[in-house]
């Protein structure tokens, strides 16, 4: 008995996504190596100064971690309750945080000593920032209020208490020292300058704000909240330049990366979203595997951490072209050693026997001939879906042997309602028109004496099918009307920057009046009287 020869799938290209020089750079960050810590990561912060260090705020306590050895090489434990958001100052000595008691600490980077301890706040201190001056410190409190530290004196200058709800989000401008926002539970903004005491500005961002961020040039600042990030002009007194809704669930922090030219925003939806500033369009997306809590980036993109809900950290490092060489260069002697390996092993002669592959399930209908079965096993949402090309390719055989007509006879209306749904889904693909415009053509030679006994939502897909024939015929003609303008145009083009062939004659001097008649045209020539 001869073999059955299975079904060739044809291979169509895949509609893929676009690469972009943004797609192919974030791609260099290596695979993420995970560490686990006790409870969700609260905030995560980079130093500013090599070898930018970054601090995790985690449980009880700060650890400082190098990007590098994804080792802990400090850990500030000098806290009795949970400790809340870690932030480096710009010169690196210095690191600040809030905790659950309302205390913030003032920590000395190098001996892991506390400098200094701010008393005032009722409530828990979950963001603060130092100054642009680096001189005073910005704490954003439970107890619903702003407090501006001198960190000489360690006094209060000034308390803001203009919030209804918790105060959770925080910044201070890059440029002046004395402009802060702050963002509460009650979908309030504040915009405050330390020589007022009271908000200069007040705007609403519609749900309540877990993260701000200023831009570089310290006039535009983002705040997070809810599934939106949105963009603020401070000059034009917080005036709305942009929404950016990319994520699905609730947006719980913001950074910059790439030194200012990026965004990037993580949310409770597994995601991380990169922003060109300039046009605030996305570019890149990075996957994680749970809802993310907090986020750093640094300086020059050569690290990415994330900080997740299960207590895990995602680390990153960005590959150099030089790290890739050397691990392709490893791979190749790697498997080079095998290949010597086995070559050293004596061997007479190799009996090589080829196993039959397995066919699958269309393929035993189709030797069989049970033309319904083999089309009824390629339209379940496992195949039809995921890979579409099968499905069409089974068409086709069925097609080309006269069986469709068969397969497509006595069904039922929930199974024609499938093969409807399939033909509308990519009826408009280019790689699977052809096909799916004659299935479709059989389909209604087959049925056109039942369509009136049709009910429910086979009439649906029935109706959808003839409008997307009429936008997909409506595409066509536009598509045919541009070909012709733009001929048109490319031959305006050529007439501009080409010589007119035409003009081309047998010529004596300069003047085209000086032109002789040929022999050819002496002979041929018929005289007139």
């Amino acid at each position: 008995m001869t073999n059955f020869k299975a079904l060739n799938v044809k291979k169509y290209p895949k509609a893929g996504k676009v690469v972009t020089p943004d797609t192919e750079y974030w791609k260099k960050l290596s695979v993420p190596t995970l560490v686990k810590e006790f409870g969700a990561i609260d905030f995560v912060d980079f130093n500013p100064i090599e070898p930018h260090y970054f601090a995790v705020t985690c449980s009880v306590r700060v650890q400082i971690y190098n990007p590098i050895t994804k080792l802990v090489v400090k850990n500030l434990s000098r806290f009795q309750e949970t400790a809340y958001g870690g932030t480096f100052r710009r010169d690196g000595r210095l690191l600040v945080a809030g905790d659950e008691q309302g205390l913030v600490k003032l920590f000395d980077t190098s001996t892991k000593n506390v400098l200094r301890l701010f008393k005032g706040h009722k409530a828990p201190v979950h963001r603060v920032n130092f100054t642009a001056d680096l001189l005073h410190i910005a704490s954003f409190s439970d107890d619903k209020t702003v407090k501006l530290w001198d960190i000489t004196s360690e006094k209060s200058l000034h308390t803001f208490s203009d919030h209804y709800d918790y105060v959770r989000a925080g910044a201070v401008n890059p440029v002046s020292a004395n402009i802060i926002v702050s963002g509460g539970y009650d979908s309030k903004i504040k915009v405050y300058d330390s020589r007022t005491q009271q908000p200069t500005l007040n705007i609403d961002h519609g749900c309540p704000v877990e993260s701000l961020l200023f831009l570089p040039t310290g006039g535009i600042f983002l705040s997070a909240g809810g599934t939106e990030v949105r963009v603020w002009d401070i000059f034009a007194g917080c005036r709305l330049l942009a929404k950016l809704s990319q994520h699905h669930k609730t947006v719980t922090c913001l950074r910059l990366g790439s030194n200012g030219k990026r965004i990037l925003s993580g949310g409770l939806d597994r995601h991380i979203k990169i922003y060109d500033v300039a046009s605030y369009e996305t570019v890149h997306t990075l996957d994680f595997s749970n809802s993310i809590l907090s986020l750093g980036v640094a300086p020059n993109d050569q690290t990415v951490v994330a900080g997740m809900v299960d207590g895990l950290i995602s680390i990153q490092n960005m590959e150099s072209c030089q790290e890739k060489e050397r691990q392709q260069q490893r791979q190749r002697k790697h498997v080079f050693n095998k290949f010597a390996e086995r070559a050293d092993l004596s061997v007479d002669h190799q009996i090589v026997i080829e196993k039959q592959p397995a066919l699958s399930n269309y393929d035993r209908f189709l030797r069989r001939y049970e033309y319904g079965n083999c089309l009824t096993c390629v339209l379940p949402p496992a195949v039809s879906k995921f890979h579409p090309e099968i499905t069409v390719s089974v068409m086709q055989e069925l097609i080309h042997r006269k069986g469709l007509h068969r397969a497509l006879a006595g069904r039922s209306q929930d199974s024609l309602s499938s093969i409807m749904y399939f033909i509308n889904r990519h009826i408009g693909e280019q790689r699977f028109m052809r096909v799916l415009i004659d299935v479709a053509t059989i389909l209604l030679d087959v049925y056109e004496d039942k369509l009136c006994e049709f009910t429910g939502q086979l009439v649906r897909n029935f109706m959808q099918l003839s409008e997307t024939l009429k936008r997909e015929t409506a595409l066509t003609y536009n598509l045919l009307e541009l070909q012709g303008s733009l001929e048109l145009l490319m031959a305006a083009s050529d007439v501009s920057t080409n010589n007119d062939e035409m003009v081309h004659f047998i010529k004596e001097g300069n003047n085209p009046t000086n032109i002789k008649q040929s022999a050819m045209a002496q002979q041929g020539s018929i005289l007139m009287v």
